[in-house]
């Protein structure tokens, strides 16, 4: 097989196509295997082709040849078809089946795909049957000088320190070619500066840029802009060139010291500015940044370093001045500082130039404001005796206005700090008063808020903490330390131990309670018990005597009299109850009521029988006497013709309503002493005894009325309510035997101008000590039962001791 090529035309140049064919390789043997002794026969050789050659970026109007594919069986008759597949086979190339030339239908480009990998075969076009083994070959592209190189990170940033010597290096660029490196010069790059001199250069092979100006300054200029070129063909001319630009800032070095733009600074601030306050502040400018124009202030001279403070501001630029301590507009008026204010950060390379510091005059005036009164001391301590005198002087406040005008102080107190108003504080002089009596037992320290108050102007108020602590007098008397009730077996002899007692008192001497005990003098010499003082704020209760017996007295009260060791002497009387009481042998208490005696074991059943008897009858008696006592009371309090209520008028007509004014004589209501009265021409509906509960009561009956009736007054018998009255209470205070309440009673205000006060049970709960109820004995006849019943008054009583 052969194969041939025609050139095809390049950019206009006509360019010998190269067609190789490299090998021809045996195919095999065709037909029957010889017979013995037949002549050898020459088997014809296939064909394989293995590579093609073109440039890439073919720019004409007719297709690219690439070559031609050619079996030694093609006698031309066209019996033969050539195939073509593989890579790009029918879009990239196209061939001719009949004459077997290759041709490129699309643009090549070596940097799209450097080569194509085909494969072509011959067959018969009529059988359609393969006449060669299938070949396979290979189309590479070949280069051409049609990219320029480029940047691919661009454009660039970098930085350098000013004051940078000569040669420093800044970056490296590299550019990249999509030629072919490895044939020609399209490849190959070199480097140049096309901006950015004689501040920077470049190398042409490395691409590093580096700096080429000595000292430059970042304070004179930050900021460069450099263009930087690549050519391939080595630079030479008709080579393809791609720029970039790299931003080159210079970084800040420490070489500019901090300058202030004054040389004195004029600030003021108001006297009554509070600790912390800011006055202003300073700035000493530097030229450089970042951590280079950090400052650092301080105070190094001035009549103001105790009174002033200076701190450095978030960013570290700013000077800020502060008040220390508090200022008096009249006592100094204006200081004087001296501030410094120097860099924080310093270059070693820079350190030896200038100073990095730089001095200010700070003159700060103190402007005059209305202050607040003023008093001569922040907090007051004052003891005073829980007995002191109304209206005594406890101490004198004192309040100045510290202004010039000096204006005139009120003063008071605050309402919160004594909300019972115990003190009392004079409005022009200051002096603290007590309005109240004092008790230590009570409240012990009284805090008070005293205000003072400019007279001409009111807003302007100080306060001031006055702390007064109450000493304590001996003003309470002792008693016992709880309600005491204390017990003696019957089987106690003379002299035995039956309680101890001790004392309790409010008050707090400074050496201590001191109390001494004895016996109530109508009770010293008492044959039952005796009192022995410990003289350790106890006392004994001893027996006297022996033979003690539930039966003959079961309680006896001992008075003890119990007085404490202070001036005035204090001294107060409590009761002790001694119970007599059954005890085991070992002085437990068993029973402490009285138990009646045993009978006889010799007694008969027909005693017993009796005995029960007799008690059966005497319960039947006492359960007639009752009910006989009760019918016969009962007219006095239910008999519905005689009981009067006050205000409380009772008809048995039924009314017409509102509009009925002649059912009753609305007169009868107001004036009860003329509602008997009628006119001459009428006469009563009952001649002879009128109806008394027909007549209102209007006045309120009292205890205290006279216990006398009116009788002929020329009203009649039944005319007058309050005669009826009186007669009742009369016959209920006669008998001995009648409950002691009236049937008729007044409530207003309950106990109001009463001598018995009030009798309700609704507020006893508020007490915790057993009621006394020796006043009902001074209530008069009509609370006599009343007091039998509650045991005040008793016949025959045992003595108490």
């Amino acid at each position: 097989m052969g194969g041939r090529s025609r050139p095809p035309a390049v950019g206009g140049a006509s360019l010998p196509a190269v067609l190789c064919i490299l090998t021809l390789l045996p195919h095999g043997l065709v037909g029957e295997p010889a017979e013995e002794g037949d002549a050898l026969h020459r088997v014809k050789r296939g064909w394989v082709w293995n590579q093609f050659f073109v440039l890439e970026e073919y720019t004409g109007l007719e297709p690219l040849y690439i070559g031609k594919l050619h079996s030694d069986m093609d006698k031309g008759d066209g019996s033969i078809k050539y195939i073509l597949s593989g890579e790009g086979a029918g879009t990239t190339f196209t061939i001719d089946d009949g004459t077997g030339d290759i041709h490129a239908i699309q643009r090549l480009d070596r940097e799209v795909k450097a080569q194509y990998l085909l494969r072509a075969q011959a067959r018969n076009r009529l059988t359609d049957r393969p006449l060669e083994p299938e070949s396979q070959f290979i189309v590479k592209i070949q280069d051409i000088n049609d990219n320029e190189p480029k940047f691919l990170d661009g454009p660039y940033q970098a930085s350098v320190p000013e004051m940078s010597h000569i040669g420093t290096s800044v970056i490296q660029l590299t550019a990249t070619d999509a030629d072919d490196p490895t044939y020609g010069s399209s490849a190959r790059v070199v480097y140049s500066i096309l901006e950015g001199q004689p501040y920077f250069s470049v190398d042409a092979k490395t691409g590093v840029v580096r700096v080429s100006l000595a000292d430059m300054d970042r304070e004179t200029r930050e900021n460069y802009t450099v263009v930087i070129q690549a050519k391939d063909m080595g630079g030479q001319l008709g080579g393809l060139a791609g720029t970039t630009v790299v931003n080159i800032r210079l970084g800040d070095l420490n070489d500019n010291p901090p300058t202030f733009d004054q040389r004195l600074y004029q600030m003021s601030i108001p006297e009554a500015a509070p600790a912390g306050s800011v006055v202003g502040r300073i700035w000493a400018k530097d030229r450089d940044v970042g951590v280079n124009a950090q400052m650092e202030y301080s105070i190094i001279d001035g009549d103001g370093r105790d009174t002033f403070d200076i701190s450095t501001d978030p960013t570290n630029l700013f000077g800020i001045i502060t008040v220390k301590r508090p200022l008096d507009f009249e006592s100094k008026p204006s200081y004087t500082l001296k501030v410094e204010g120097a860099n924080t950060h310093l270059d070693a390379a820079f350190r030896h130039r200038v100073p990095f510091r730089d001095m200010t005059i700070v003159h700060v005036a103190v402007e005059d404001v209305d202050e607040p009164p003023l008093f001569d001391m922040p907090a007051y301590y004052v003891e005073l005796p829980e007995d002191a005198e109304i209206g005594a002087v406890v101490m004198t406040v004192t309040a100045r206005d510290p202004d010039a005008a000096n204006n005139t102080v009120r003063y008071s107190i605050e309402k919160s700090s004594d909300p019972d108003k115990f003190f009392y504080l004079e409005l022009t002089s200051g002096s603290l008063m007590t309005l109240r009596s004092l008790d230590r037992e009570e409240v012990g320290w009284h805090n008070i808020t005293i205000l003072a108050m400019e007279m001409n102007n009111p807003a302007q108020i100080a306060s001031a903490a006055v702390a007064v602590r109450v000493l304590d007098v001996n003003d309470n008397p002792p008693s016992l330390t709880h309600y005491l009730e204390a017990y003696v077996c019957e089987s106690a002899k003379a002299g035995q131990l039956i309680q101890t007692v001790t004392a309790v008192d409010p008050d707090q001497p400074l050496g201590g309670q001191h109390f001494n005990y004895r016996l109530a003098p109508e009770a010293a010499n008492n044959p039952n018990f005796t009192l022995r003082d410990n003289q350790d704020n106890t006392a004994w209760i001893l027996t006297r005597r022996g033979g003690w017996s539930q039966q003959d007295q079961s309680l006896f009260y001992l008075p003890v009299v119990i007085s404490d060791g202070e001036q005035p002497v204090q001294t107060s009387t409590s009761t002790l109850t001694v119970r007599v009481c059954s005890c085991d042998r070992e002085g437990n208490v068993m029973s402490c009521n009285a138990e009646a005696h045993s009978l006889p074991a010799s007694l008969s059943r027909g005693a017993l029988i009796a005995i029960l008897a007799c008690i059966f009858v005497l319960l039947v008696m006492i359960l007639l006497m009752l009910s006989l006592r009760t019918q016969r009371k009962k007219p006095y309090l239910c008999d519905e013709e005689e009981n009067v209520h006050e205000n409380i008028v009772r008809y048995d007509d039924e009314g017409g309503g509102e509009e009925d004014t002649e059912a009753f004589d609305i007169a009868a209501m107001w004036n009860p002493r003329e509602a008997h009265r009628h006119p001459p021409h009428q006469q009563p509906p009952h001649p002879g005894k009128a109806r008394q509960d027909m007549l209102p009561e209007i006045e309120s009956l009292s205890r205290y009325v006279p216990q006398a009736c009116v009788v002929g007054g020329g009203l009649g018998e039944d005319s007058n309510v309050h005669g009826y009255v009186l007669a009742k209470l009369l016959d209920a205070d006669s008998d001995t035997c009648a409950p002691p309440y009236d049937s008729l009673q007044t409530y207003a205000y309950e106990g109001e101008g009463s001598v018995a006060e009030s009798l309700s049970s609704l507020q006893s709960g508020a007490s915790n000590a057993d009621h006394e109820y020796d006043y009902l004995s001074d209530w008069g006849p009509r609370f006599k039962k009343l007091a039998e019943m509650y045991g005040v008054l008793e016949t025959n009583a045992a003595p108490v001791w």
